[in-house]
């Protein structure tokens, strides 16, 4: 039996657009791209032949166009896994369920979703400038905890393997961490030959959750150290950044496909850093425009 919506649960605005984005229906494609910089959809739509609509909401902003005949959406998340649970759920709302009636569609509707952004390399083999699709995503933002289902879309015996490497078996403070798989096709033609394939871990904070330390000293000094050090099945964690574990984990449960494919800016290993990095984006833009 189709589930019934009510307004509680999902708010549609008074001109037909969901809560948060304010798209429509009729306004999002099947391909989409999430970037975190509302400032960067407008380098990704710079790309497109024709552009259908340009809305702008908080810190979401979304233009729906073609690129070489493929209808695209590029939106902005900000930064965060707790934007992603809405820009996720929200699209998914416009996908499959109906507007009118409030029930869920009689026919899923699949979208397609890379999120391109910037990361912090954990290895040797990921300096600045290195391309990294992430096969696999390490939430340690604890989002996907809360949704029914988790179990069957995670890793389970990797993620008893990072707890008790990290020592945070036990301990309450500690986030509970999950690892989620991207979409393997997906990851095949957007990785390519060119790309690193890595193990991405999403934090819940860009300071301390990353090792950063500022006036507040680390509950674990030791904790990058520790997270580089990992291996599971010949996998390195590679990078971390903010959004990739609640995309790949709510698109599994939703039954879309999506990974993250992000540029090093900064190498935490080598302690370098490129804040200049803007032009090279493009080219990572390009790269997915061209294969999603």
């Amino acid at each position: 039996m189709k589930k019934y919506f009510p307004s509680s649960e999902l708010i549609i605005n008074s001109d037909g657009s969901v809560f948060h984005l304010h798209v429509r229906p009729e306004q999002l494609a099947d391909k989409v791209i999430l970037v975190g910089d509302p400032g960067r959809v407008a380098l990704v739509a710079s790309h497109f032949e024709t552009k259908e609509c340009d809305i702008s909401s908080r810190e979401f902003n979304t233009v729906t166009g073609t690129y070489k005949g493929k209808r695209i959406t590029v939106t902005s998340t900000g930064i965060g896994c707790d934007n992603i649970d809405i820009v996720m759920n929200e699209m998914d709302a416009l996908a499959n369920i109906d507007f009118d009636t409030r029930m869920e569609k009689e026919e899923f509707r699949q979208l397609e979703v890379v999120r391109i952004g910037t990361c912090g390399g954990l290895q040797p083999f990921t300096p600045v400038g290195t391309f990294i699709c992430s096969e696999k995503s390490v939430g340690f933002d604890g989002l996907l905890n809360f949704y029914a289902g988790r179990n069957a879309v995670c890793d389970l015996p990797m993620e008893r393997a990072l707890l008790n490497h990290l020592g945070w078996s036990g301990n309450l403070c500690a986030p509970a961490p999950y690892v989620v798989d991207a979409d393997a096709e997906l990851v095949e033609r957007i990785a390519g030959k060119d790309m690193v394939r890595g193990v991405t871990v999403a934090c819940g904070g860009f300071f301390g959750p990353q090792g950063r330390q500022l006036r507040i000293p680390l509950a674990d000094p030791h904790q990058n150290e520790k997270i580089e050090s990992f291996e599971y099945q010949g996998h390195r964690i590679t990078n971390f950044e903010m959004e990739s574990s609640a995309l790949a984990g709510l698109a599994r449960l939703m039954g879309h496909k999506a990974t993250t494919v992000c540029m090093v800016i900064a190498n935490r290993v080598a302690k370098e850093a490129n804040t200049g990095y803007k032009s090279q984006i493009d080219d990572l833009i390009r790269v997915v425009l061209d294969r999603i």
